[in-house]
């Protein structure tokens, strides 16, 4: 029996991560649950799982969330806030953390689950993007493991078992709604539009990001911070069908790659039951109906925002912080009807320009760098 906490229970990953512990009762069970704002399905998910705690970062929300708790007999102990969320990472009870939180809001419960020896099923990409090394050096103190979850990291990882010799990584992605329209017609693109990602069902946030390819830019970053692999042995590869996940390539010029149909619960699942493969459900691959695989050189000059996420990272130290933060603002503006789809990497370029950086951020930094990207993005 695995004993499992999840954070970002009522989000997409956390919604299929109890896809999974559903599939397997026997061999897992919920110990923990935070959320941030969901307080209604998190207090469904509660009366399924019966965990020891649930917690709500959302703290207005408490009342809410307790109200109906109470009335169906809940046993278990309610928390709020960025401490309680953490406390639910770090339970003594709980094996393996997953972290599915989004944004920066996961960092604090990633690092306290980290420092409690606990493995984590990493689905927070923006949480490496602002404090690789923080996170990194941390993990190889703490001698965690560090389980990728997001499908192009888990594919990379699996391609990378076992060998040595690696030439390049290789990311591949859908390319959006917006791969073959011009530049002209993406001046007018609209929330609706941005929203018809071809392939995955996500939530908004990274769903536009994938539009502008941001969501790659931040993956290299994450990548890099993954693996210890230098920013210009990472590629990235537009491929429509999402078939292939990613590739690595060796030095012998041999090619590795990670296939299947796209479902997030495949590498969530081998996260979950590593280093073992458990029979499921879902469709194996079929060759037969297979057509064709496409494959695309990226446009930087139609998506920006992927150029702009390789230069920040590169740049390093304090410089994905700022990223990361005026991006996930300028997004929600941008599905508030506030601005425009280019107005997104525009904004980010502009505060990065305004930043001094930091060679080497500590946490408290990363908090107040990440606060004053928010606050620019917000009035820019």
């Amino acid at each position: 029996m695995r004993n499992i906490a999840v954070l970002g229970s009522t989000g997409s990953i956390g919604r299929q991560t109890l896809d999974i512990v559903r599939w397997y009762p026997e061999k897992f069970k919920v110990k923990t649950l935070a959320a941030q704002r969901n307080y209604k399905l998190l207090a469904e998910q509660a009366l399924e799982f019966k965990p020891e705690t649930v917690a709500l970062y959302d703290e207005s929300l408490y009342q809410d969330l307790k109200a109906i708790l109470d009335e169906q007999g809940f046993k278990g102990e309610i928390l709020v806030g960025a401490e309680g969320v953490s406390a639910t990472a770090s339970a003594d009870s709980v094996d393996i953390v997953v972290a599915g939180i989004s944004g920066l809001a996961g960092l604090l419960p990633v690092i306290k689950g980290i420092e409690a020896g606990k493995d984590i099923a990493f689905a927070n990409k923006e949480v490496l993007v602002a404090a690789g090394s923080l996170v990194m050096n941390l993990v190889k103190e703490k001698g965690v493991k560090l389980l990728p979850v997001d499908s192009e990291h888990s594919a990379l990882w699996q391609c990378m078992s076992g060998h040595n010799g690696i030439d390049s990584l290789i990311l591949t992605c859908s390319g959006g709604p917006f791969k073959y329209f011009t530049k002209e017609q993406l001046q007018n693109v609209t929330r609706e539009d941005a929203l018809r990602h071809p392939t995955w069902s996500m939530g908004p946030k990274i769903t536009v990001d994938s539009a502008t390819l941001m969501n790659k830019g931040l993956e290299i970053i994450e990548a890099h911070w993954l693996f210890d692999v230098p920013y210009d042995k990472i590629k990235v590869v537009i491929h429509p069908e999402s078939i292939i996940h990613s590739m690595v390539q060796y030095n012998d010029s041999a090619v590795l790659a990670h296939m299947g149909y796209p479902d997030m619960r495949v590498p969530i699942q081998y996260a979950l039951t590593y280093p073992e493969r458990w029979e499921n459900e879902l469709p194996k691959l079929d060759f037969y109906k297979l057509k064709q695989l496409n494959f695309l050189e990226p446009d930087l000059e139609r998506f920006p925002a992927l150029a702009i996420a390789q230069a920040a990272g590169k740049a390093g130290g304090s410089m994905p912080i700022v990223l990361n933060g005026a991006n996930e603002v300028l997004v929600w503006r941008f599905l508030d009807g506030e601005i425009g789809f280019y107005d997104i990497p525009r904004g980010v370029e502009k505060i990065l320009a305004k930043h001094q950086a930091l060679s080497e951020p500590t946490f408290e930094e990363i908090v107040e760098i990440d606060a004053w990207s928010r606050s620019l993005a917000k009035e820019i």
